[in-house]
């Protein structure tokens, strides 16, 4: 495939986690190559070796432990590959070089950098400290949510709708925003990583074509 040079190229990002919130540990790692409008170009769904073989004793504290078998039917049938951390931190730089890749994007995307982090220093006991390429900004399509879709008298009524509520405000949990762009209140997100990257750059796409003001960056307040 030949790359057009004068497009800008995003990879959207989704961890599956063992070990709780604090600390968490992915065993699941999905992505996917996509341009402003949600066209997709590669995709990869790597099960982490490290977490998910190797310490079954700590993949066994992850919410959805239950979809192990799942997972090993999936693996079996070749839709995911098992790699090791070190593999899937090498094909994230790839990607992003072969795309000279704008901004690496994921849904409440401080906890996916944490997990990615986190993950990587574990394995390797901290020789090596940061899983995504240095220099690439991170996108947060939760933050770039509330400040255009959210803002919406349409989904404002939609959640109110539908008790998408928390204290007043509308919530914006992936699921909800994806059944709202639509249009599919029965929509249920699968919580697996490269399914969930799917519907988190259709996000983005929709965000984007508001053209309005935004908080992007993942630090921004």
């Amino acid at each position: 495939m030949t790359i057009d040079k004068r497009k800008s190229y995003y990879l959207t990002i989704d961890t599956e986690t063992a070990n709780g919130l604090e600390d968490p540990m992915m065993y699941d790692l999905g992505g996917c190559i996509h341009d402003k409008q949600g066209n997709v170009y590669e995709t990869f769904s790597f099960i982490i070796y490290d977490i998910f073989c190797a310490d079954r004793e700590l993949f066994n504290t992850a919410y959805y432990a239950e979809k192990r078998p799942m997972y090993e039917a999936q693996i079996a049938a070749g839709q995911r590959k098992i790699v090791s951390i070190y593999t899937a931190k090498r094909h994230v730089k790839e990607l992003c070089e072969k795309y000279n890749v704008k901004a690496i994007i994921a849904h409440n995307a401080r906890f996916d950098y944490r997990s990615t982090n986190y993950t990587l220093r574990y394995v390797t006991k901290s020789k090596s400290r940061y899983f995504l390429p240095y220099g690439i900004p991170v996108w947060d399509t939760l933050k770039m949510a509330q400040d255009t879709i959210c803002k919406q008298k349409t989904y404002i009524k939609f959640c109110q709708d539908n008790g998408y509520m928390v204290r007043g405000r509308v919530r914006a949990t992936a699921e909800i925003l994806y059944r709202y762009i639509k249009c599919d209140n029965d929509f249920v997100e699968d919580h697996t990583g490269l399914e969930d990257v799917l519907i988190e750059k259709e996000i983005f796409a929709k965000c984007m074509a508001q053209h309005k003001k935004m908080r992007k960056d993942v630090w921004s307040k």
